[in-house]
């Protein structure tokens, strides 16, 4: 839900939608494996027959090429719903948990059920793969939804309101456009589930809103990634690694991605030869001119480009640009832009940059790093590329971040084996593949028993019944409280 807007109007009908996705709910219909199944074919089939009409709309909104589109939105949405349409019956499955002695006899287990009727914000940066990822996990966990896009990525916005309810069941999915004001609105009501993407800033609004019913939120946020980089014993592996700092900085929506490479930190003695690698290797993907590329996404709009453009102009940070910072006010394109040792109280060190700007910090010891790292915010996800254990551990241990990758960068986002969310200001909750189920899923305790009982629950309390549940609590001694209950041969029946 971006705070932008052009002319609002509110949402008419609201409560009627909202009182037919309920019925939809009540009367079961979203429960069954079939119908569930049903809508992940769906979807499959309109990412495959408009596919064409999925890259124009990225194309329009984010100056996306069809590669990049399918890569990061088309593709690894596809995956996920094959993986939900292979998944969906053993996901639903009922499970057998281990009861304590103290409940015998007694058998357990967890009955995963569906919330209800969840609310869903997309973000405007993978405005298909935004809205469309969580989307697959409220519906396989059986729910009716309400999707949200955002409006600053109009095109998409309206593919998914134009197709969604052709595709998939109207009385069980429903698209509703609009900008801030329709998102306040959508936020007055009831829902069993919120869940956003976006920034912060609105997250806490989502939150704060969500709050007055009780409403249970997952946040999607960002925050600043940070990738550490070692001076790499190998020249190959330091082009490798430069290729992936590149992909993992430019290459996700210019850098307009939660999980973009926010800022580097190297050793103050590698720094030189790691910029003069990264000048060439921009050059190689991008061109002379990267702005003129169209292997690389455009700034989104005018008030993001001029939060970009402030950012650079900073007295404090200019002077520590060493390649790119020309701008493009008619094409809102900014050059991607490299700066070393920007003052870490600038804006550019202490805000999310969501853009082209890549900042370099230097250490005289790589070890440093992991302080560096743990002074400030936990991150959404931390990058390591390095041959050391040491460091490796180091980092594992002592730093706290949504997700570590060591030597790449991004590539977590496409492993539905991974969970993928925050923590602290990055956000919190999780989804992707199981995650996405667990998510839009309540896991019921189901606890049966016979009526057999046993004295030593009750009172008049006395030393022997004490005795009892000791040594039933600390099941050293189950063998013989079965021997002295009588069970020995009912055991051996069964």
């Amino acid at each position: 839900m971006g705070m932008e807007g052009i002319g609002e109007k509110m949402v008419v009908g609201l409560e009627e939608s909202m009182e037919e996705l309920r019925e939809t709910f009540r009367l079961g219909k979203t429960r069954s494996a079939s119908w569930r199944k049903s809508q992940m074919r769906a979807i499959l089939k309109l990412l495959l027959e408009r596919e064409d009409e999925i890259f124009k709309a990225l194309n329009q909104d984010l100056g996306k090429h069809p590669v990049e589109s399918y890569r990061d939105e088309v593709g690894v949405t596809i995956k996920s719903v094959n993986l939900a349409l292979s998944s969906i019956e053993k996901w639903m499955a009922s499970k057998k948990v281990e009861m304590p002695m103290i409940a015998y006899p007694t058998t357990g287990e967890l009955v995963p059920e569906p919330l209800g009727l969840v609310l869903i914000f997309s973000s405007w940066n993978f405005p298909l793969g935004l809205a469309l990822e969580p989307l697959i996990g409220a519906i396989s966990a059986g729910n009716t939804v309400v999707l949200k896009p955002s409006e600053m990525a109009p095109s998409c916005s309206s593919f998914l309101a134009k197709y969604l309810p052709i595709y998939l069941d109207n009385k069980a999915v429903k698209v509703i456009e609009g900008g801030p004001m329709v998102g306040h609105q959508l936020l007055e009501h009831q829902w069993d589930k919120i869940f956003f993407t976006g920034s912060a800033r609105v997250g806490r609004l989502v939150m704060a809103a969500a709050s007055k019913n009780l409403t249970p939120v997952t946040l999607e946020l960002g925050g600043k990634c940070p990738a550490v980089v070692d001076s790499l014993a190998s020249f190959e592996e330091q082009k490798v690694t430069v290729n992936r700092i590149i992909g993992g900085k430019w290459g996700p929506c210019n850098g307009q991605a939660c999980i973009a490479i926010d800022y580097l930190l190297v050793e103050e003695k590698f720094a030189p030869d790691l910029i003069d690698l990264l000048r060439k290797t921009i050059k190689k993907f991008y061109g002379e001119n990267a702005k003129e590329s169209n292997s690389i996404s455009k700034i989104v709009n005018r008030k993001q480009f001029e939060r970009l453009s402030n950012l650079l102009q900073d007295p404090m940070v200019e002077a520590s640009i060493v390649h790119g910072g020309s701008l493009d006010d008619d094409k809102l394109s900014i050059e991607p832009t490299i700066l070393l040792n920007p003052p870490l109280e600038s804006e550019i060190m202490t805000e999310e940059i969501f853009g082209p700007l890549l900042p370099i910090i230097t250490v005289n010891n790589i070890q440093e790093s992991v302080d560096f790292i743990k002074s400030r915010h936990k991150p959404l996800a931390l990058y390591v590329f390095t041959n050391d254990e040491t460091l490796k551990r180091r980092v594992i241990a002592e730093t706290s971040s949504g997700s570590i990758t060591f030597n790449d960068a991004i590539i977590q986002f496409a492993c539905d084996t991974l969970p993928f969310g925050g923590i602290g200001l990055s956000g919190f909750g999780r989804y992707h593949g199981k995650f996405s189920f667990d998510t839009f899923s309540h896991e019921k305790a189901i606890m049966r028993r016979n009526f057999t009982d046993f004295g030593f629950r009750y009172p008049p309390w006395n030393d022997l019944k004490l005795q009892f549940i000791r040594a039933v609590y600390n099941l050293h001694y189950l063998k013989l409280i079965l021997l002295l209950l009588g069970f020995k041969s009912g055991l051996r029946r069964r």
